[in-house]
């Protein structure tokens, strides 16, 4: 299958660039230069990845990417001159899947976008989910069920629980979660585990008042061992 990217970006240059590194790479690209154009393509067609540029002209990429939340769990891939930190966990937050910062290499957003697709595309071949306890963990879609209800995690929001819960008791830095889930760990921050953990607490809150994931202060994060 041809993956299919819709690109918001107002800059027609580094919208051309993109474009071009995509179409060598075989995935399609629609463009939208306005959030509204853009929010109208997503409505009308069949996309597998959003890239999403923060300074769009007539809207905040961070409002667009909460309209796209409330109809769709499509990926969504930021672009932002603005590197400040509190722009990245605010991204992460909203549900964003990567964060790049320009100035970029297009080259480096197919790679990403390529990588993406290989281990989190989907799956065709399922095999019997792993059960942890209360869990169950179905890896080639990507999907943890806690007492039997998809939690609908994000892409590193899975991998942190997974990475966790198959580590039962034992604690672990922020670095070391990072350089196993990540899959370039020395491009995003620290303290973005720190989002993820918040909002995977929130959505098993919404399910059970268990506490799953212990906050070890100043050293890092476990999962309770035999939760």
């Amino acid at each position: 299958m041809t993956p299919k990217v819709l690109l918001f970006e107002d800059e027609n240059n580094i919208a051309e660039n993109l474009k071009y590194a995509l179409k060598t790479e075989g995935i399609v690209c629609e463009h939208a230069s306005t959030a509204a154009d853009g929010l109208q393509k997503f409505r009308n067609g069949n996309f597998d990845i959003i890239i999403l540029d923060v300074g769009l002209p007539d809207k905040s990429g961070f409002d667009v990417c909460k309209e796209i939340r409330s109809e769709s769990k499509i990926p969504v891939f930021f672009l932002t001159a603005r590197a400040d930190e509190i722009d990245k966990i605010l991204g992460l937050e909203l549900g964003a899947d990567d964060y790049i910062t320009k100035p970029f290499s297009p080259r480096e957003v197919t790679a990403r976008i390529r990588a993406f697709f290989r281990r989190y595309g989907a799956a065709t071949d399922v095999s019997e989910p792993k059960k942890i306890k209360n869990f169950e963990i179905l890896e080639e879609r990507f999907q943890i069920k806690f007492h039997n209800i998809d939690l609908e995690l994000r892409r590193y929001e899975f991998g942190i629980l997974k990475f966790l819960l198959e580590h039962p008791g034992r604690v672990f830095s922020r670095a070391q979660i990072m350089d196993k889930v990540w899959q370039e760990p020395d491009m995003s921050l620290e303290r973005t585990i720190d989002t993820h953990i918040k909002v995977i607490r929130s959505k098993l809150k919404n399910i059970s008042d268990e506490e799953i994931i212990q906050t070890h202060r100043g050293v890092g994060y476990s999962v309770k061992d035999g939760e």
